[in-house]
């Protein structure tokens, strides 16, 4: 670690010990609760990691009391509200922070625990509990209660809920609330209607800025909750923006109170220096999420000195190969990378080379059915939207763009689940062809049944009618009665004949010249 990043961590320690001490006299309570392995739903990848690092910064900032509750199912949940209920009787800050599934039903806002199910809309009311239920927990606190929902990612549970009552609402992400009580303050990641980023590195965009601002000595949580809007709309290019419901009175309200030797200018905003620093981080983790050696390097042409581009000097030459990139330094903007690369060095992939690598990419983590050409039609757009589905990102479909790219490389194993056609089944990661014993057959419900044979019905049996044109001209030709058991002879009325059945004949049965019978009497015995 170079000398300046070791003043800065030795500065940082002194101050979090100053702010305990002077923070000794007020109470203040959180709980933080990080839900990722949902058992009915693909899992999430942050919500563990957001909770667990704003763990460690309430930590930090010297609360009384920090629970943090990963993968909380609903019993888990309902003993974490009534214990923080609790705690916050005598505390004069009580803050509640929820990372994981949430949903809106009816103007409602519910937090949902990782053993819901969620088959039917009513079964909210049954497997999940309302945001008016943690307002509830943190009212007995004096001074500030603080709800911090990082809740707002698209919803699985949604797609697959079958509705009850069809006019019964069920919209994305969580809903506008204005709280009753005073000092009491809802900050959204996203706000309401809208969805939020699961991120592509280890934390979402809406955690990693929480815990740049939230715990600045001194700084007022409207400014600390600005800070955290500007940084998240620009980690995400303007796509999600947080957002605060509820209201302060006109003096300064922090979480972490100023030390009393700090000067005003230190603690009204974080310092250059951090913000520089919070920038290099979120470059270093978006390299990271790449992972190449070109990555590396670019990261270093722009940061050739410091502790981050240590590591990524490290991580360069871990992977091998390849030329150093040339540094140049002009007295005016500092170090800055030769934009024109060697001869033999890779390049950076042009637009033309986007869609092909993403339909790569989406392949690798089994999002692709199509094909891999370069040609985004509506079958890549299909793939991109199966991978914001199970990855919970939320990508424009209709293009191939580079922040896509390089989320989806950041990825590991599988995100989009293995279907199989008909007539296959899932073994591990790969669809094999289903096998049935001699007799059956792949039925409609893709499992083997028994072949039925079924025997075509005897043909019924319509016996000739004749008729006097039959005959004309060669008499012979009738058929014989006799061999279908009558009597031999056929009875000719109306110019239609018929056999003549057993037990009865015909008399005065003449035939012209022209051939043709006439019929007389029929007589049976």
């Amino acid at each position: 670690m170079h000398e300046k990043s070791i003043v800065s961590a030795v500065l940082g320690l002194c101050f979090l010990a100053m702010t305990a001490t002077n923070a000794a006299a007020d109470k203040r309570v959180a709980l933080v609760i990080g839900n990722s392995a949902y058992k009915s739903v693909p899992a999430l990848l942050n919500p563990k990691n957001d909770a667990a690092a704003l763990a460690a910064t309430f930590k930090q900032a010297g609360f009384d009391v920090v629970d943090y509750r990963p993968d909380a199912t609903k019993d888990d949940l309902r003993k974490a509200l009534r214990s923080f209920a609790d705690q916050a009787r005598d505390a004069d800050i009580a803050v509640v922070y929820y990372a994981g599934h949430g949903v809106e039903v009816d103007g409602t806002n519910y937090i949902i625990p990782v053993d819901a199910t969620l088959e039917r809309d009513t079964d909210v009311l049954d497997e999940t509990y309302p945001i008016d239920r943690v307002l509830v927990a943190i009212e007995p606190a004096r001074q500030l209660r603080l709800i911090i929902l990082d809740a707002c990612r698209d919803n699985p549970f949604t797609k697959k809920m079958t509705r009850t009552i069809g006019s019964r609402g069920i919209t994305r992400g969580l809903a506008k609330v204005e709280p009753n009580s005073p000092n009491t303050l809802i900050a959204f990641a996203a706000k309401a209607g809208s969805t939020a980023s699961d991120g592509g590195g280890k934390n979402s965009p809406f955690a990693r800025a929480l815990v740049t601002y939230i715990a600045q000595p001194g700084l007022d949580l409207r400014k600390a909750f600005g800070f955290v809007r500007d940084d998240v709309m620009k980690q995400t290019n303007n796509q999600q923006e947080p957002f605060v419901y509820g209201s302060l009175g006109g003096n300064d309200v922090w979480l972490v109170p100023p030390p009393s030797s700090a000067p005003a200018a230190l603690i009204s905003q974080p310092t250059p220096e951090a913000s520089v620093d919070s920038s290099i981080r979120r470059d270093y983790e978006l390299a990271s999420q790449v992972g190449t050696k070109d990555a590396w390097d670019y990261f270093i042409a722009n940061y050739p000195k410091g502790f981050y581009s240590d590591l990524a000097r490290a991580q360069s030459k871990k992977l091998g190969g390849g030329e150093k990139r040339a540094i140049e330094v002009t007295p005016s903007t500092g170090p800055v990378a030769s934009l024109t690369p060697p001869s033999n060095q890779p390049r950076p992939p042009t637009a033309a080379d986007i869609p092909r690598l993403v339909q790569i990419e989406l392949a690798r983590v089994g999002c692709n059915n199509g094909s891999v050409d370069g040609n985004w039609n509506g079958a890549s757009q299909k793939s991109l939207g199966l991978f914001n589905q199970y990855a919970g990102t939320r990508f424009d479909v209709k293009i191939a763009s580079l922040d896509a790219l390089e989320v989806i490389r950041g990825r590991t194993g599988r995100i989009c689940p293995l279907i199989c056609i008909r007539g296959y089944q899932l073994d591990g990661d790969q669809c094999v062809k289903i096998s049935c014993k001699d007799g059956y057959e792949v039925g409609d419900e893709n499992t083997c049944e028994r072949i039925v044979v079924r025997k075509p019905p005897p043909p019924r049996y319509a016996p000739p009618v004749a008729t006097r044109r039959d005959y004309r001209g060669d008499p012979d030709l009738r058929p014989r009665a006799a061999d279908r058991g009558g009597s031999g002879q056929l009875y000719c009325p109306g110019g239609v004949c018929r056999p003549v059945a057993r037990g009865c004949h015909v008399v005065n049965d003449t035939t012209t010249n022209a051939g043709i019978m006439n019929g007389g009497a029929l007589v049976c015995n």
